[in-house]
C-alpha cells in the first residue's frame, strides 16, 4: 500500500473560500501531480479564516462573540480530556471499546456549535464532540461508556454509540454510511413539512467508497433535502489512506454530481468550520437545498482501540498534524485577541480534569441495568409469551439457578 507523504498532507494556508458549484468544475491550484494525473480537474484549495498560527488579524464570523469563543474552546479542552482519559479505561480493561476523537475537535465542536435545538444530528461513532457540544453531559457520556444503570440505553449499544431525543441525536450506528440515506430522508421530510429545521449528517472520508453514499447523497439532490453532508476527511479509514478512497481530487467535488454545492475548508480551523457549516445549515432550512462540505482533518490516536497506526502510517506524518493541533491554534488567536490568558488556560485545563475524573468515578460506581431491562422496550405492549420469559428469568435468578447478568470486560491487545 502506498503511504501518503507529510508533504502531500499539508493543508494550504490560503484563506479564499474553496466552493464548488453544482453542476460545474473547480478552480484553483493545489493537489500534487498523482491528483493531476488521475483527474483532468485539478485540486481545491480549503476555505480557511483563521491561520496555523493563530493570529489575531481574522475578525470571527458572525455568531462567536468572545465569551461564545471561550465556550467553544472550553468544550474543546474538555472534549480532549475526556478522550485520553476514556482510551486509558479501555487499555486498562474498564470498558470494552472506544474510538478517539483527538485532533478533530474543531470541525465536530464548531460545526456542532452552529446546530440550532430543532436541527437534527446524524452522528459516527467518532463524533463525540457533537453530543458535548449538543448539551449531553459527560456523566452521561460515561454512563454510555460503561453500560450501566443510568445509560440512556440501558446498555445495549457499544460504547461511542450515543443518542438523546432530548438533543435530536439520532442513535450511532457502526456500520459505515448507514446514516447517510437516513439523513437525507430526515431533511427531506423537514422540508415537505415546512419545518424551519435542517439536518446535519457526519462522516468519514471512508464513506464516500459506500454506496450508502451515492444513494444518499443523490436522494438529497432530487428532492432538495434540508441536509448537509458533513464528511471529517481525517485521511485514514482504518489503514486506507484517502489517496486510495477516490480519484478525484476532492471528496466535496462529488457534490456537483449530485445537482449541490461541494465546499472543502480546513477542519482544524474552528472558525471557517462554524461559518461554513451555520451559513449551510441557513440554506437548507431556507429552502436552498442540501451542501456537501468537506472537511480536512486528521485522526491524531488510532481509529479505534482495536487499531495500532504505527503500523500503516510515519511518525513525521503525525508531528506534521501534530503542530496544526486545533485546540492550540484556538488558543494562540484567543491569547493574540486578549481574550483568554495563561492563568484562564490552566483553570480551564484543570476544571475538565476535575469534571472528568468526576464523571468516570460515578459512572464506574454504578451497577449494570437490572436484568429485567432486557424486557423493557422491545414492544409498546409486551407479548403474554414476553411476560412468562421475564417472570420466569427472574424466579431463576431467585432461586440461585442462574447468576445475575453482568458485563464481561473485553480486554484490547
Amino acid at each position: 500500500m502506498r503511504r501518503r507523504s507529510a508533504r502531500s498532507l499539508e493543508l494550504p494556508r490560503r484563506r479564499t473560500v474553496s466552493r464548488i458549484p453544482a453542476a460545474s468544475r473547480p478552480s484553483g491550484a493545489g493537489g500534487d501531480a498523482r491528483d493531476r494525473r488521475r483527474s483532468n480537474v485539478t485540486a481545491v484549495q480549503p476555505l480557511q479564516l483563521l491561520s496555523p498560527e493563530g493570529g489575531a488579524s481574522v475578525e470571527p464570523p458572525e455568531g462567536l462573540d468572545p465569551e461564545r469563543l471561550l465556550s467553544l474552546y472550553r468544550n474543546m479542552v474538555r472534549l480532549r480530556v475526556f478522550d485520553r482519559r476514556a482510551l486509558n479505561l479501555q487499555r486498562q480493561g474498564r470498558i470494552n471499546f472506544y474510538a478517539p476523537a483527538s485532533g478533530q475537535e474543531a470541525a465536530m465542536i464548531g460545526s456542532a456549535a452552529a446546530l440550532e435545538p430543532q436541527d437534527v444530528a446524524y452522528p459516527t461513532y467518532r463524533e463525540s464532540g457533537v453530543c458535548l457540544q449538543r448539551g449531553m453531559s459527560l456523566r452521561t457520556m460515561a454512563d454510555q461508556l460503561f453500560g450501566n444503570a443510568r445509560d440512556l440505553v440501558k446498555g445495549r449499544q457499544m460504547p461511542n454509540h450515543w443518542s438523546s431525543r432530548e438533543h435530536n441525536i439520532v442513535s450511532i450506528s457502526s456500520c459505515i454510511a448507514t446514516q447517510i440515506p437516513q439523513a437525507a430522508g430526515t431533511g427531506m421530510a423537514q422540508r415537505f413539512r415546512g419545518e424551519n429545521a435542517a439536518t446535519i449528517c457526519y462522516f468519514g472520508d471512508g464513506a464516500t467508497s459506500e454506496g450508502d453514499f451515492h444513494a444518499g447523497l443523490n436522494f438529497a439532490g432530487v428532492f432538495r433535502a434540508n441536509t448537509v453532508f458533513f464528511c471529517q476527511n481525517n485521511q485514514w479509514a482504518i489503514t486506507v489512506p484517502v489517496t486510495r478512497q477516490t480519484a478525484a481530487p476532492s471528496i466535496a467535488i462529488k457534490a456537483s454530481a449530485y445537482g449541490f454545492e461541494g465546499i472543502r475548508i480546513d477542519g482544524n480551523d474552528l472558525l471557517v468550520v462554524y461559518k461554513t457549516v451555520r451559513e449551510a445549515l441557513e440554506k437548507a432550512r431556507s429552502g436552498g437545498g442540501p451542501t456537501l462540505i468537506e472537511a480536512l482533518t486528521y485522526r491524531m490516536g488510532p481509529h479505534s482501540t482495536s487499531d495500532d497506526p504505527r503500523r500503516y502510517r510515519t511518525e513525521q506524518e503525525v508531528e506534521t498534524w501534530r503542530r496544526r493541533d486545533p485546540i492550540e491554534r484556538l488558543q494562540r488567536y484567543l491569547e493574540a485577541r486578549g481574550w483568554i490568558d495563561a492563568e484562564q488556560v490552566e483553570r480551564i485545563a484543570a476544571e475538565a480534569k476535575e469534571e472528568v475524573d468526576r464523571a468516570i468515578s460515578e459512572a464506574e460506581a454504578v451497577g449494570p441495568p437490572e436484568p429485567e431491562t432486557l424486557f423493557e422496550d422491545v414492544y409498546a405492549r409486551p407479548t403474554p409469551q414476553l411476560e412468562r420469559e421475564r417472570r420466569e428469568l427472574l424466579d431463576l435468578i431467585r432461586r440461585g439457578v442462574v447468576s445475575r447478568v453482568t458485563h464481561t470486560p473485553i480486554r484490547g491487545s
